[in-house]
C-alpha cells in the first residue's frame, strides 16, 4: 500500500476523521426525509429506517472520493465526499455490518427495526477518481422503453455500489432532431431518420439510422422528459451524466443541402447503411458542433464528460487525416466546454493512435472494453501513449441471460495494473451490453476501487451469500464456491469475457455450438461441476429463501443448469440423426422439448425474464395503435432478427441479442427446433436430405405477428428447481 494511501486511511478510521471542524451546517447534513440526495433515496429504499440515518458531506482527501459510517444502533452518521459516495459508505455498511443489500437483480432487506450500530467505524477512500457504468448498447439491450420507476431505481444502484460517471443516451435523438432542424431539414424528415429507441445506441455509434422509426413528436418530447428526470437525479446525488459528444453524423443529403459542405461516405455496418460523416476539420463541422452543444445545453445543461467515438467498427475516414479530424472534434468541444473530458472506447482498433497522438491525452479517458478480454492486452500505457484509461469489463453481450464473469482476471490484473509504475489506470468502466445480469459480477467489479489490494475471490465469495440473503448458510456458501470456480471463475486465456449463450436460443442446426455469431462456442467451466450448485442452494435453510435475491439467484442457476443440458443432448442428437436411428431421435427431440418446457416455466416466474412485459413497456409509449405496433416491432426485433434480412443473414446479427425469457423460449425458440425436428424426421422417413428452411422469413412472421404473452410472473421457482434438479 502507497504511504500516503495508508497514512490517509488511518486518518478516515479516526474517532476525528471526518467531523474535526464541529457540527456540520444545514446545506452539508441530511437526516433521511430531508433534503440531501442521499437521504432522498434511503427514504425511497428503506423507509422504515430513514429517520435512523444521517447523512453529512465532507471534502475529498486528497482528491480522493471517501466515506465513513458510524454510530450506534439506531443513530448511525454517514460521511462522504457526494451524496452517491454517502449512499456508497451506507452500502458497505449494510452489507458488511447489517447484512442486506441492494442490486440490479433483487434484494435483501429483511433488517431489524433499529439499525445496529458500528464498532469500529467503516471508513474508505476511492483508489480512482473514475468510476463509470453502462455500455453505449446498454439503451437498446437493457430496456429502450422503460419509464422513470426503472431509471430511479437503477440510479440509486448505481450509486449505492460507488459509481460516479453513468453514461445517459436518452434524450439524444431530440439534440439531433433540434440540431438539424437548423441545417436545412424538416421535422417529418428528421423523424424519419432516427431509428427507434430500441435501435437508436447504433445510430449513435455512427452504424445505422432509420430502421424501426419514423419516432412521432409526442414520442421525443416523452423521451426528452424522461432524459430530463435522468440527469437531474445524477446530479442530485454529485454524480456525472455523461452525455454524447458531437463527432461528425449527419442525415442523408447533407452535402446537397448546405453548399460546400464536404461529407465522406461510411459504407455499411451489418447490413446497414451507416450516415454520412462531416469532415470536422471544415466550417460546416464547427457550425454543426456549436448548434449540438447549444441544443444540448439548453436541454439537459452542460457536463464534464462526453462520450464520442471516432470511426467505431470500421469507419471510413476516406482522405480526411485521422489526426486532424480528432484535433478538429476536441477543438469542438473545448469550444462549448473548456474544462470537460473526452471518454472514448477501447475496443477493437478503436481509438486509433492518431487520435491519442493529436489530442490533449490528460483530458481524455478511455474505457478498456478489453481488460479482460485477450491475454495479450497487457500494457495500455505503451498501446495509449499514457492516457488515462478504466480498466473496464463486458462480460454481457446483446443481453443475454449466461451466468459468469472472468472475475479471476479483475483480481489478478487490476491492483497490479493500478499500482505498477507509470500505471495510467485512473478508473474502471463497468459495461456489460445489457445491465440488470450477473448480481455477483456487479457487486465485485463494484468493489475493486474500494478495495486495499488484490481481491481474494475465496474470501469475497465466502462473504457475499452472508449478505446476499441475510446470514451465513454454509449450503449457501458451498453453492457459491462451486460457481466461484465455475461459471466466475473463467479467464480471458481462452480470447471470451463473456459466458457461452444458449443453443435452445440459436438457429437450429444439428452442429451449432452457439446462438449469436460472436459467441463461445463452448462453455467456459464444467457444466457438471456447475450442477452442484443447485441442490445446495435448494437446501438453504427456509429462513433464508424468503428475500428477492435468493429467489432470483435460484432462478439463475437454475436456469443455466436446463441451457447447460442442449450442449450434452445435441451430439446425441446427431449421432442418432446420422446413424439413420429414428426411434431413438425421436426419444431425444422429446427429451430435448421437455428441457425447453421446464425453462420456459423456469423464467416465467421472473418478472425480468417475460417478453410480455418487454413490449408491454415498449406499447406503453404509442399514442396511436399504428405507433404502439411500430414501436412493439422496433423492441422485440432486435431481440430476434435484428433488423431486416440482410442485417440478420449476411450481417450475422440474427440471435444476437437472445435471451433465455418466457415467450422467447416457448414461442420463437420452440417454435424454430420444432421446425427443424420435423423436417429431419421427414428426412429419415422418407430416406431424402431435410428441406432447407429460410429461417429469416419463420423470425420475421413471428417477430411481426405473434400470440400476446403475461406481463405479470407465474409459477413457483422453488419447486421447478426440484423438479429440474432431480432431472439432471
Amino acid at each position: 500500500m502507497h504511504v500516503a494511501r495508508r497514512t490517509l486511511l488511518c486518518a478516515l478510521a479516526g474517532s476525528a476523521a471526518l467531523g474535526a471542524a464541529g457540527p456540520p451546517s444545514a446545506a452539508a447534513e441530511g437526516r433521511a426525509g430531508g433534503g440531501s440526495g442521499a437521504a432522498a433515496a434511503l427514504a425511497r429504499l428503506l423507509p422504515r429506517h430513514r429517520s435512523q440515518v444521517t447523512f453529512r458531506t465532507v471534502p475529498r482527501r486528497g482528491g480522493a472520493d471517501v466515506f465513513r459510517v458510524s454510530g450506534g444502533p439506531g443513530t448511525l452518521l454517514v460521511e462522504g465526499s457526494t451524496p452517491a459516495v454517502q449512499l456508497t459508505g451506507f452500502h458497505w455498511y449494510l452489507r458488511h455490518t447489517a447484512h442486506a443489500h441492494f442490486s440490479w437483480n433483487g434484494a435483501q432487506t429483511a433488517l431489524p427495526d433499529r439499525l445496529p450500530g458500528v464498532r469500529t467505524p467503516l471508513a474508505k477512500a476511492a483508489n480512482v477518481a473514475h468510476r463509470f457504468v453502462l455500455n453505449d448498447t446498454n439503451d437498446g439491450y437493457a430496456g429502450p422503453y422503460r419509464g422513470w420507476d426503472y431509471w430511479e431505481r437503477e440510479i440509486d444502484v448505481l450509486a449505492l455500489h460507488g459509481f460516479n460517471e453513468v453514461l445517459v443516451y436518452a434524450g439524444a435523438d431530440a439534440v439531433y432532431h433540434r440540431t438539424f432542424a437548423e441545417f436545412g431539414y424538416s421535422d417529418a424528415e428528421l423523424r424519419e431518420w432516427l431509428p427507434g429507441p430500441a435501435h437508436q445506441p447504433w445510430w449513435l455509434l455512427q452504424n445505422m439510422a432509420s430502421f424501426g422509426g419514423p419516432l412521432s413528436p409526442a414520442l421525443l418530447d416523452r423521451r426528452t422528459a424522461l432524459a430530463r428526470r435522468i440527469v437531474r437525479r445524477l446530479r442530485e446525488l454529485g454524480m456525472t451524466p455523461v452525455l454524447p459528444g458531437y463527432f461528425g453524423t449527419v442525415p442523408p443529403g447533407f452535402a446537397r443541402r448546405n453548399p460546400g459542405a464536404r461529407t465522406v461516405p461510411q459504407g455499411d455496418w451489418g447490413g446497414f447503411r451507416r450516415p454520412d460523416w462531416l469532415d470536422p476539420r471544415t466550417a460546416h463541422f464547427g457550425r454543426v458542433a456549436r448548434t449540438f452543444y447549444r441544443v444540448q445545453q439548453e436541454l439537459f445543461g452542460a457536463s464534464p464528460m462526453y462520450k464520442m467515438d471516432l470511426l467505431h467498427e470500421g469507419g471510413d475516414p476516406g482522405n480526411v487525416p485521422v489526426g486532424a479530424a480528432a484535433r478538429a472534434v476536441e477543438k469542438a468541444l473545448r469550444t462549448a466546454h473548456p474544462h470537460a473530458t473526452w471518454a472514448i472506447l477501447g475496443w477493437q482498433t478503436n481509438p486509433r493512435r492518431e487520435i491519442v497522438d493529436a489530442v490533449d491525452r490528460s483530458r481524455m479517458l478511455i474505457l478498456d472494453g478489453l481488460s479482460d478480454h485477450y491475454a495479450n492486452v497487457t500494457d495500455r500505457e505503451a498501446d495509449w501513449a499514457g492516457t488515462p484509461y478504466a480498466f473496464g469489463s463486458i462480460w454481457n453481450f446483446g443481453g443475454h441471460t449466461a451466468m459468469g464473469a472472468n472475475t479471476r482476471d479483475w483480481a489478478a490484473l487490476y491492483d497490479r495494473w493500478r499500482t505498477k509504475k507509470g500505471s495510467a489506470l485512473h478508473g474502471i468502466a463497468l459495461m456489460p451490453e445489457a445491465a440488470d445480469n450477473n448480481p455477483a459480477a456487479l457487486a465485485l467489479f463494484a468493489d475493486l476501487p474500494w478495495t486495499d489490494g488484490p481481491v481474494d475471490l475465496r474470501s469475497w465469495f465466502e462473504q457475499w451469500p452472508r449478505y446476499r440473503y441475510g446470514a451465513t448458510d454454509a449450503h449457501a456458501v458451498r453453492a457459491w464456491d462451486v460457481l466461484r470456480h465455475t461459471a466466475y471463475g473463467t479467464s480471458r486465456t481462452d480470447g471470451w469475457s463473456e459466458p457461452a449463450d444458449s443453443l435452445f436460443a440459436a438457429r437450429p442446426d444439428l452442429a451449432v455450438t452457439h446462438a449469436a455469431a460472436w459467441s463461445p462456442r463452448q462453455l467456459r467451466y464444467d457444466a457438471g461441476e456447475f450442477e452442484r450448485a443447485l441442490p445446495e442452494l435448494l437446501a438453504v435453510t427456509p429462513a433464508l429463501r424468503r428475500s428477492t435475491a435468493y429467489r432470483y439467484d435460484l432462478l439463475d442457476v437454475t436456469r443455466q443448469c436446463v441451457a447447460n443440458r442442449a450442449r450434452l443432448l445435441l451430439p446425441r442428437l446427431k449421432a442418432a440423426y446420422d446413424a439413420g436411428d429414428r426411434a431413438r431421435f425421436h426419444g431425444l427431440t422429446r427429451e430435448w422439448l421437455g428441457w425447453m418446457s421446464l425453462l420456459e416455466q423456469a423464467v416465467a416466474t421472473d418478472g425480468d425474464h417475460l417478453l410480455g412485459r418487454w413490449i408491454a413497456d415498449a406499447r406503453a409509449w404509442g399514442t396511436t395503435g399504428a405507433e404502439r405496433d411500430r414501436l412493439e416491432y422496433d423492441a422485440v426485433s432486435l431481440l430476434t432478427t435484428w433488423g431486416p434480412r440482410a442485417s440478420a443473414d449476411r450481417g450475422k446479427l440474427h440471435d444476437y441479442a437472445n435471451r433465455e425469457w418466457s415467450g422467447l423460449v416457448g414461442g420463437l425458440y420452440r417454435l424454430r427446433w420444432k421446425t427443424y425436428f420435423t423436417s429431419l424426421d421427414t428426412a429419415l422417413a422418407t430416406h431424402r436430405k431435410p428441406k432447407p428452411v429460410d429461417w429469416f422469413t419463420l423470425e420475421d412472421r413471428w417477430t411481426r405477428d405473434h400470440p400476446a404473452f403475461p406481463t405479470k410472473p407465474s409459477g413457483d421457482i422453488v419447486r421447478i428447481a426440484r423438479t429440474v434438479a432431480a432431472k439432471l
